[in-house]
């Protein structure tokens, strides 16, 4: 292993001078280019690549064994020295999800690591290539190549999901578990809201044996399969690299270098590039409580969850953060939060997206109504390539933001500040509002008293009236 800097000092030195976006540039332009993908621009695999722009290289390339073609849009990644490999994928499309299935099948893999929701942004980022219900009755029958999927049980840890599910050969009849770990509130060009939260994820996906080498490699995806894919294998590689030789020589540049070589851009933005380094110097300062084997601790960690509430408002509420330049195309389980002398992670520009949901209030899970596109349309780019076109709108944002700040004569606010003015507004109102209803619970609770006290007098004088003249009706009767 090649002697590299203390990844803690480097951290702080980059953060002092606002370097990452230089480093993450660095890393762009020293990855290889030359590498081939004739195979992902054949015209009968154009259409079963999810973006024009992200295709797998010919020679670390997964090739299916059966099946109505050999092509999928993934790449083997090996990393040797931490004795670890991980298929990268994007995630799969209503017309290669059977595809996506039979690599599986055929790569022996234990475990599907998914850190994309269905949809995000309000655009489709990946198809849900499991049966929408538990049981054998909704199980799915993938006939072009041979298999079924069945849905066997969930499990939810608040920020993430488990799902077990059953992939059978229909021709052997032989089956297979595969576990499925969903990460649902990793934004899309974002990062997870907290180092401690994210290690704890990796530390239950690890205690699974999923990522072991005497199974198969686990199958790691996101939509594109190289942004949020490729921040989580290198921060579980480089920790185990850590622990192996130790701090002081470990080079997380080398090693995400050496990860290109196998898929093209892993790690899409200096933010996730930020990220790692944080989730590194977190996970090493846990004393390796990562890979422990107890009990699951996941109800004592700080989650993402715990600000989900806070953040589902709409998008149209309030301005997001520029998201980062785009400059060219791809080429403890104890559960307690440790003070770190870390920087707080930037706000994300999904940070909003976390709990979307559909007008019709379906959860993450939800398929849009209509028939699904079977293939990506000829304009549809990667999700780096698609801040070029936000660019645009975001900045007429901040302009229109400025115009009113300078009608108004007060002072400007960050996009940052903007969005904790309008909590801090939308918080109030909700504190009035629940006043309000407890006030009128108050007065309801205090009028039915008083009608429950003057009810009581007339219904027993009622009843002794109505008595006493029953009485006198018999007695002058008889």
């Amino acid at each position: 292993m090649t002697s590299g800097n203390n990844i803690e000092q480097e951290y702080v030195e980059l953060n002092t001078k606002n370097e990452w976006q230089i480093l993450y540039q660095k890393i762009r332009s020293q990855s290889q280019t030359d590498n081939m993908c004739s195979e992902a621009v054949k015209s009968e695999n154009k259409l079963l690549n999810r973006y024009r722009d992200v295709n797998p290289y010919d020679h670390s390339r997964i090739v299916l064994k059966r099946g109505p073609t050999n092509y999928i849009n993934a790449n083997l990644i090996k990393v040797e020295k931490a004795n670890r490999q991980y298929i990268l994928t994007q995630g799969p499309l209503s017309n290669t999800y059977s595809h996506f299935w039979l690599m599986i099948w055929e790569q022996q893999c234990k475990g599907v690591v998914m850190l994309n929701k269905l949809v995000e942004k309000r655009q489709d980022k990946c198809y849900q290539y499991w049966p929408s219900k538990i049981g054998p009755e909704h199980k799915m029958q993938l006939t072009d190549v041979g298999l079924t999927v069945e849905y066997l049980e969930q499990k939810d840890y608040s920020y993430y999901l488990t799902r077990l599910l059953r992939l059978t050969d229909t021709e052997s009849g032989n089956h297979r578990d595969i576990l499925q770990f969903h990460y649902t509130t990793w934004p899309d060009f974002g990062v997870p809201g907290s180092p401690t939260a994210f290690l704890e994820f990796l530390r239950k996906v690890r205690d699974a044996g999923v990522l072991e080498s005497n199974v198969g490699p686990a199958v790691v995806h996101c939509s594109a399969g190289i942004g949020r894919s490729g921040t989580f294998c290198l921060v579980d590689s480089v920790l185990i690299l850590i622990d192996k030789y130790g701090i002081n020589s470990v080079d997380v540049k080398e090693i995400l270098l050496e990860m290109r070589k196998y898929r093209m851009g892993l790690i899409q933005t200096a933010e996730q590039l930020r990220f790692s380094y944080q989730a590194i110097i977190e996970g090493t300062k846990s004393g390796g409580n990562i890979d422990g084997k107890g009990e699951n601790h996941i109800n004592n960690v700080s989650t993402d969850a715990s600000n989900v509430e806070d953040n589902s408002e709409s998008e149209e509420d309030e301005v997001p953060p520029l998201p980062p330049p785009r400059l060219d195309s791809l080429p403890r389980p104890n559960g307690t939060s440790v003070d770190r002398p870390l920087p707080l992670i930037p706000n994300s520009a999904s940070d909003h997206d976390w709990n979307y949901q559909n007008k019709d209030g379906d959860e993450e899970n939800y398929i849009p109504s209509g028939p699904l596109p079977v293939v990506p349309g000829e304009d549809e780019l990667s999700e780096e390539d698609e801040l070029e076109e936000e660019d645009e709108d975001d900045a007429r944002s901040e302009s229109s933001l400025s115009d009113r700040s300078d009608t108004t004569n007060t002072k400007s606010s960050s996009p940052t500040e903007l969005r904790q003015r309008n909590r801090l507004e939308r918080k109030e109102k909700l504190e009035a509002q629940v006043r309000d209803m407890k006030r009128r619970q108050l007065v309801n609770e205090q009028w039915t008293q008083l009608k429950r006290s003057l009810y009581l007098p007339l219904v027993l004088g009622g009843t002794l009236l109505l008595g006493g003249g029953l009485i006198a009706y018999v007695y002058f009767k008889n």
